[in-house]
């Protein structure tokens, strides 16, 4: 009997099999991720060394859900801070030159920064959060090296069954080397 971790399964899922492409110009990246896409693939991951807006465009992916965590934890906040600055001047009030108790403008301030304060934290909770499930959900994908230096990359989870086919495929687009993981 083997004993396992059980954080292992978290931080080190399984290995992808798939087909790992290197490319050495943008244009043949950008190609390659359009037939993907034409191919009916879509359970791919692209590599750069650079940051490109040709392959987001190429690659038309839905927006980060990590931003409604930032909005939703900037209300609570706000809420918070509002509810927080009018509970304490009603519960303590100090009645001065005839001014409302429950007066907005001072206190703006403190919903501002309880806004700021709960919407990073929120934001750290919501990529804590996505990144752990996307690792369970997408599994340990290959890598090369030369990805952080001048090549751009592509790997396409396939089985075995169809890994000559998305090779074929990536090779007619301009890979310079295909492989299989």
């Amino acid at each position: 009997m083997k004993l396992v971790n059980p954080l292992t399964a978290i931080f080190h899922p399984p290995a992808t099999p798939g087909v790992l492409a290197v490319f050495g110009h943008l244009d043949a990246t950008v190609e390659a991720i359009g037939q993907l896409r034409r191919g009916g693939h879509t359970d791919f991951t692209v590599y750069s060394p650079i940051p490109r807006h040709e392959i987001e465009d190429a690659l038309e992916q839905p927006v980060s859900p990590v931003r409604m965590f930032t909005l939703i934890g900037g209300i609570a906040g706000c809420a918070i801070g509002a509810w927080l600055t009018l509970y304490m001047s009603y519960d303590w009030p100090i009645v001065v030159g005839g001014k409302p108790v429950g007066s907005i403008p001072p206190y703006v301030v403190i919903m501002f920064e309880m806004t700021i304060l709960f919407g990073a934290l929120s934001t750290i909770l919501g990529i804590v959060f996505n990144a752990l499930f996307a690792a369970r959900r997408l599994g340990t994908v290959a890598y090369d090296p030369r990805f952080t230096n001048d090549k751009f990359g592509i790997f396409v989870a396939s089985q075995p069954a169809r890994a000559g086919q998305v090779e074929s495929l990536l090779r007619g687009a301009g890979a310079e080397e295909v492989r299989r993981v």
